[in-house]
Order: structure tokens, then C-alpha cells, then sequence
């Protein structure tokens, strides 16, 4: 109308003006009843004996009560100006001014909206074991839920109540909020934790790589080593350069060490690991170390058959074969030189770093007694020795520490036909010998023991000629005649045609074996030991001397007759 005033109410916007009614709603909405059972954010007020009174953003504020807030220890959770989650109690009575609410109704739907939430999206979720029910254990994840014993763990577990108060990792498989019922799994958690470990793992190994892992468990070849999701294998031989008999000489499970990835197979998800080769191979440096003839000190850390394996220092061992412990050859084992632990001093011999070989030798400490043998001892002089060995051929014995000398078969005697040294010596018997020859550069030493008596060919053939006459047993008889021993170790040979009679009956002999008879010598060859023997010469012999003395005692008994008629006939003539 013309003439009154245009004034509007201030409450209300001219046409001009845009209405904001989501700040309208927003500024009244707290004038307006919460909706049952909506959660609402409120902040603590204050609190006093009996209640926490809240701001919740309605018309007035709210009560909770104090039981609610407090912890199994009686104490209050919640301070002046904290958050609280809360619902207005069924039915929104107001006493004294303040609205009724629950908080625990409020955690309670919070939890469970959080729990549909983990199952529908598979998100881990945190629990607490409660305590060990039929089937399984107890567990809290805001409300109470039931983990089956399969659940606990990829692996059987034996022993559940080891979990009781623990804080664990789980997973929803089952929920249902009507009947206030959750399913979870801590075996599900763990899988899927172990996959993403692995599949982060596998992306940054790569032979070569350095890594840091946690030593989980020891066995007599190794350690597996967990490289966050997945194992590799540490083998005892990579540990050290140094020998150790057990892992855990070196390491511990739960030790956390760095390594090296020697081998990884991405296919079959095998991994192989080092630890010695983090430090440097002492043996590119060895012979720098360990020169030629040059002398060490070492510790004996194994003794086999054939020698003994010295450390000289962690990573490196020398062998000190048998042969070069002692100039002796009669060592039957190590042990009797050295033992486990021991600290000697050796020589070095020979030096292969690509073969990782060392050779030492002990008995080099001391002079060889061959490079002295020809200065101590002369050809013909006697020695005595402890037989060492037998063999078919001949002798070993021992004439001191590391020099043997041989005494072949046929220097035993001068008189027996020997087949086997054991007709004369035994092993470990002391005998004594004469040194026949000396070969020092080829360590040989030649001795002889019949040489300690004469010999008995020498001595018949100085004492006899040919045409004396011998006695002798038969000792052997054969198709051509027999052998006589003359004297121990000598023996002739009596042709058929030097025995009367002996002449075509060859199947049985003219002589008896084991009978004396007499011969006479017509053949003697000192060169090659042969006598030639006659009984024929003999019997010749004694034919002769009686007819010559038949032939004397008639010219004896001639000459007398002749001497009887001289003196008859001179007689008369007178």
C-alpha cells in the first residue's frame, strides 16, 4: 500500500536474497529429537561422582552414566573435552534437565558397524584373546567372537592357553548382528600378512643383493632365515671361512643378521644364503701369507687315516700327510703324532690357493738321516735292527728313526733254500746284519745276514783240491745220479757213470739216500759251485793200490828169491 512502510521481517530474506536453508538445517537441526538408536558425537562436559555430562547437540545436555567410562581398574577413561560416542536411551527421558544416554549402546553399534564394514571390505581386525572355550578360544574384537582351533594358526597348534591375553591380528569370516554372532580368524590374518610380506620381499631380492633377515630356526646343516615373508637357507659351510661343527657356534635363533643372497630361484622360491662371503677370502692372499718353507704354528682340528688338518687361521688348513710326519716308515696311524687341539709347528711344503690346499710337513723340523747315512755308516760294517716288514722277497729292518734296509731272500743263508723270509726272522724280532751297499740319493739301504758267517763253499773249495777223497751222505737222488752233501750248504753231484752199476737201472739209485759213502773229488768250479763227484774213482783207486802193492810184495818176494839163489850159487862156488 502507498504510503506504508516497505519493512520486512529480518527473519525473512527478500526476493532478491538466496535462501541457504542446509545452514538453516544445520543451525536448527539440534532443536530437533535424535532418531532411536542413532550414534551421536558428543564432548565431555564435566564429570562428576555419578555421571559424565555431555554436549550432544541438542536443546540440552546429556548424562552418562560414570560406570560406563570406567576401566577394569575403577578409574575413569574420559576427561573434560574428550569425544564420546553416544545414543539417546530408549525412550529420551530427561532428569533434571539432562537427557538420558548410553555409551555403550554407542560403542557397541560403532563396533559392529566397524566389524560388517572389516567382513564386507576382508580388513584385518584387532582382538584380544579372552579365554579358552570347547572348540577354540574366546576373543574380543569389541564384542565377543568365537575363533575355532584351525583358525589359531597355519600350523596345529598344541598348546592354546599360550594365547590367552595375547593381542592378535584377525579376520571375519561369519557375522551375523541379529544374533549378535562373529566368526574370526587369526591362521586367515596370518596368511595374508605373509603373502604381502613375501611378494614385498621377492620384489627387492636378486642374487648378490645384501639383505637383513631374522634367524628363525637351527638345524645341524644351517639356518633358515626369515627375509620378511620368505626363508632362505644360511648353510653351515657359508657361515664362515673358518670351520665350525654347529650354527650355533656363530649364531642364535632371533639374532638378526645381514647376508648375502647367493642363489634365488623366483619359480620355486628358494633362496640360498652367505655370510662368509660378506668378509674377504683369506685364500686370494695365502700365498703372500704362507711362502714356501717357511714355518707356522697351527691348531689340529681333525686327524684322519691318511694325515692331519691343521687351522692356521680362521679359514685356512693345512694337511700334514702321513708320509710327512716322521722319516719313519713304520707310523702305523697320526694319532701316534699328534692330536685334536694340539698346537705344532710345521713347515710349509706346497701352496694351491685355487685348489684351497695347503701342505705341511713335521718331519722337516728335523734334518733326513738318508743326507748323513754314507758319513755314519760304511759298507761291511755290521748293524743291527728290529725286522720292520716281511714280503716274499725279502727283509725290512730298521737300523734307526726313518733309515730300513733290505735283506733280500737270498742273503738270509748261505746253506737252507729259503721260500719265505718267515722260515728265518719274525716281525718285531732284533737282528743284525752286514751293510752290503749304500744308495743314499735313492734312499736305499742293502744289508745281508748270512754275510755275518763264512761261507761254506769258499771254505770247502780253500780246503779241498781235485783228487781228494770225501765223505758224504746222499742227500737226493735223481735220474742222472745223485747229490751228496759234503759238508753243511755244499753239495756235489755223482754222476750215474761215476757209480758202479748205476748204468741203466735209472728208476731205482745205485746209493742210498741218507747212506755215507766215500768219493772221490774230480771236478771243482768255484765260480759256479759245482763238485763233481766219483765212487767209481774210488773203487779205481783201490784196485790200484792193491795191485801196486801186489806188484811190490812180488818184486819184493822176486828179489828175494833172487837174492837166495845168488847166495846158494855163490855158495857152492867156493
Amino acid at each position: 500500500m502507498p504510503g506504508k512502510s516497505d519493512e520486512r521481517h529480518p527473519a525473512m530474506p527478500g526476493r532478491a536474497e538466496e535462501v541457504d536453508y542446509e545452514q538453516l538445517l544445520d543451525d536448527y537441526s539440534h532443536f530437533a529429537p535424535p532418531a532411536e538408536g542413532e550414534v551421536l558425537s558428543g564432548h565431555v562436559l564435566k564429570i562428576t561422582d555419578k555421571d559424565v555430562i555431555v554436549d550432544f547437540g541438542y536443546k540440552c545436555e546429556g548424562l552418562v552414566p560414570i560406570e560406563q567410562v570406567q576401566g577394569p581398574d575403577g578409574k575413569v577413561t574420559v576427561h573434560p573435552g574428550d569425544a564420546i560416542d553416544v545414543v539417546v536411551d530408549r525412550g529420551g527421558v530427561e532428569i533434571d534437565g539432562y537427557v538420558t544416554l548410553s555409551h555403550e549402546r554407542a560403542a557397541r553399534i560403532r563396533c559392529w558397524d566397524t566389524l560388517e564394514k572389516a567382513f564386507k571390505e576382508n580388513l584385518l581386525v584387532a582382538g584380544r584373546v579372552l579365554g579358552r572355550i570347547k572348540g577354540g578360544l574366546s576373543v574380543d574384537v569389541g564384542v565377543k567372537a568365537f575363533m575355532p582351533g584351525s583358525q589359531v594358526d597355519a600350523r596345529p597348534v598344541h598348546n592354546l592357553d599360550s594365547y590367552i591375553g595375547q593381542d592378535i591380528p584377525v579376520k571375519i569370516v561369519k557375522l551375523n548382528r541379529r544374533r549378535g554372532n562373529v566368526v574370526v580368524s587369526r591362521k586367515l590374518a596370518i596368511e595374508e600378512e605373509v603373502h604381502t610380506r613375501k611378494s614385498h620381499a621377492l620384489e627387492g631380492l636378486a642374487e648378490g643383493a645384501v639383505v637383513t633377515g631374522v634367524v628363525k630356526n637351527l638345524t645341524e646343516y644351517g639356518a633358515f632365515v626369515d627375509l620378511g615373508g620368505i626363508d632362505g637357507l644360511l648353510h653351515v659351510s657359508d657361515m664362515s671361512h673358518g670351520r665350525i661343527n654347529h650354527p650355533s657356534e656363530m649364531i642364535n635363533a632371533g639374532d638378526e643378521i645381514t647376508v648375502k643372497v647367493l642363489k634365488f630361484d623366483r619359480d620355486k622360491e628358494r633362496v640360498s644364503l652367505g655370510l662368509k662371503q660378506l668378509q674377504p677370502d683369506p685364500w686370494d692372499s695365502v700365498e703372500e701369507r704362507y711362502p714356501i718353507q717357511s714355518h707356522v704354528i697351527g691348531r689340529v682340528v681333525s686327524v684322519t687315516d691318511y694325515g692331519a688338518f691343521v687351522e692356521l687361521e680362521p679359514g685356512v688348513e693345512g694337511l700334514i700327510h702321513i708320509s710327512e710326519m716322521t722319516w719313519s716308515r713304520r707310523m702305523k696311524h697320526p694319532a701316534k703324532v699328534v692330536k685334536v687341539s694340539d698346537s705344532v709347528e710345521a713347515v710349509v711344503l706346497d701352496v694351491k690357493p685355487r685348489e684351497r690346499r695347503v701342505s705341511l710337513g713335521i718331519k722337516q723340523l728335523e734334518a733326513d738321516p738318508w743326507t748323513t747315512v754314507a758319513t755314519r755308516y760304511s759298507v761291511g760294517s755290521v748293524v743291527e735292527g728290529r725286522v720292520r716288514k716281511l714280503t716274499d722277497f725279502g727283509v725290512f729292518i730298521e737300523i734307526e728313526e726313518g733309515i730300513d734296509g733290505l735283506v733280500h731272500i737270498s742273503d738270509l743263508s748261505w746253506t737252507k733254500r729259503i721260500k719265505h723270509p718267515s722260515e728265518v726272522v719274525k716281525k718285531g724280532q732284533l737282528v743284525q746284519a752286514v751293510i752290503l751297499h749304500i744308495d743314499a740319493p735313492n734312499r736305499r739301504l742293502s744289508l745281508g745276514v748270512k754275510q755275518l758267517q763264512p761261507d761254506a763253499w769258499e771254505t770247502f773249495f780253500r780246503s779241498h783240491q781235485v783228487g781228494d777223497i770225501v765223505r758224504g751222505r746222499v742227500c737226493r737222488a735223481a735220474a742222472f745220479g745223485v747229490f751228496v752233501e759234503l759238508a753243511p750248504g755244499v753239495e756235489g753231484l755223482c754222476h750215474n757213470s761215476e757209480i758202479p752199476g748205476a748204468e741203466g737201472h735209472s728208476d731205482a739209485p745205485a746209493l742210498s739216500v741218507g747212506e755215507e759213502y766215500e768219493f772221490k773229488v774230480i771236478k771243482m768250479n768255484e765260480a759256479e759251485k759245482r763238485i763233481g763227484l766219483s765212487i767209481r774213482a774210488v773203487a779205481d783207486d783201490d784196485e790200484r793200490s792193491r795191485l801196486e802193492d801186489y806188484q811190490r810184495q812180488a818184486s819184493a818176494a822176486t828179489a828175494t828169491i833172487e837174492e837166495a839163489i845168488h847166495s846158494k850159487e855163490h855158495g857152492e862156488g867156493r
